[in-house]
């Protein structure tokens, strides 16, 4: 099958991962899967891609969020209006703007059906663009999540069933050797030898990262050359009010300010070495999709501490990982405390082959098959 993948960015997030490591499996089992993703001229996807890529044509959009997201999925619309752009036998929009691009198409008759894959929901806070939410949940013609969370709670709140694709890692890039990148990116961020904690995802109100840097603080005084790395950020949304509580909240936080490094966004070839270099994930999220950064946390050799709630609670168990209520920041600098521990580092380490198996993008990519196949159907119907 000749399938399209389109995501909202070429970004390292989530969605755009999950995107480009199935679109490399599906060619791998002998698919040809093509991902898009609006792109400005000369911009490419944020790691090298074992799959055709192909650059949406980004048009200027005019101030605040709704317009933009107009403006991308209209970028869409204009790409597939192209006959030869879509020459396809399925369709799979990763996110709410491509989807509503995809729903258009469908009104418009340029296509017969599409899926939609739905990592999370998000409450925007933007009517125009909650709506637009809406509307790409209720058009598609088929449905996937990536956790039962999702899948549940999409057939609790709105009636409709999904397939339960989940998510990989891939241990040929994820894995515990050093690459010799480690001391480099020590120098880079300026940490010194003492324990490094990783937090992933940039400063972001459903990443937690305020309550993050709280129980730094609180486990400073018992690691004082302990060192907090927040790295990522690259996002389509505006938290720039949520940046602002951050600020506000490190200037109470004074001994810890000064071990605290932003990173900002990691080039992709260095965060296998991040994820080694630190001693602890530390990924106490309020909202998640999977949680994919856990996952490749653990194939590197670094403890996770996450959330003790779904999706997490799906997908490990009660001993490959380190729980915390993420609503209690001393539950977080526990965990950070406990993830030091020689004995509770080998428990981990010895859990984490389990804690990793069925997490395959082979098997994530053979789980979308069913769903291609009946879109192909309507294709040559």
């Amino acid at each position: 099958m000749r399938i399209a993948l389109l995501t909202h960015s070429t970004n390292p997030r989530g969605g755009v991962a999950h995107a480009l490591a199935v679109g490399e499996a599906l060619n791998r089992l002998g698919h040809e899967a093509v991902v898009h993703a609006p792109a400005a001229p000369g911009a490419d996807f944020y790691r090298a891609v074992a799959c055709e890529t192909r650059p949406v044509a980004t048009t200027r959009a005019e101030a605040g969020f709704a317009p933009f997201v107009k403006a991308r999925i209209a970028d869409y619309v204009g790409h597939f209006e192209t006959p030869a752009a879509r020459r396809f036998d399925a369709f799979l929009a990763g996110d709410g703007i491509s989807a509503n691009a995809l729903a258009t198409l469908r009104e418009r008759r340029l296509i017969p059906a599409f899926a939609y894959t739905v990592h999370h929901l998000d409450g925007f806070g933007d009517a125009e663009v909650d709506a637009l939410q809406m509307r790409a949940l209720r058009a598609a013609d088929a449905h996937l999540t990536v956790s039962r969370l999702w899948r549940d709670r999409l057939a609790l709140e709105h009636g409709i069933e999904a397939t339960l694709a989940g998510n990989g890692v891939d241990r040929a890039r994820f894995h515990r050797e050093p690459d010799g990148r480690e001391g480099a990116l020590r120098e880079r961020l300026g940490v010194g030898e003492g324990p490094v904690f990783l937090a992933v995802g940039g400063i972001e109100a459903r990443k937690n990262t305020i309550a993050i840097a709280q129980a730094f603080a609180a486990l400073l005084p018992l690691h004082p050359d302990a060192w907090l790395v927040i790295a990522g950020g690259a996002s389509l949304l505006d938290h720039g009010a949520y940046r602002a509580a951050f600020d506000a909240a490190l200037r109470h936080l004074r001994a810890a300010r000064a071990r605290i490094v932003l990173s900002g966004p990691v080039e992709e070839a260095d965060m296998p070495a991040l994820y080694r270099l630190a001693h602890a994930l530390v990924f106490p999220s309020l909202l998640e999709g999977f949680g994919l950064v856990a996952l490749e946390a653990i194939a590197c050799g670094t403890p996770a501490i996450v959330s003790a709630r779904p999706p997490f609670t799906e997908h490990f168990g009660a001993d490959d990982v380190l729980w915390c209520d993420p609503n209690r920041h001393a539950t977080i600098a526990d965990a950070m405390a406990l993830a030091l521990r020689p004995d509770v580092r080998a428990r981990l380490a010895a859990r984490a082959e389990a804690a990793l198996a069925g997490h395959d993008w082979a098997r994530v990519a053979a789980r979308h098959l069913p769903v291609f196949e009946r879109l192909r159907e309507a294709v040559h119907a």
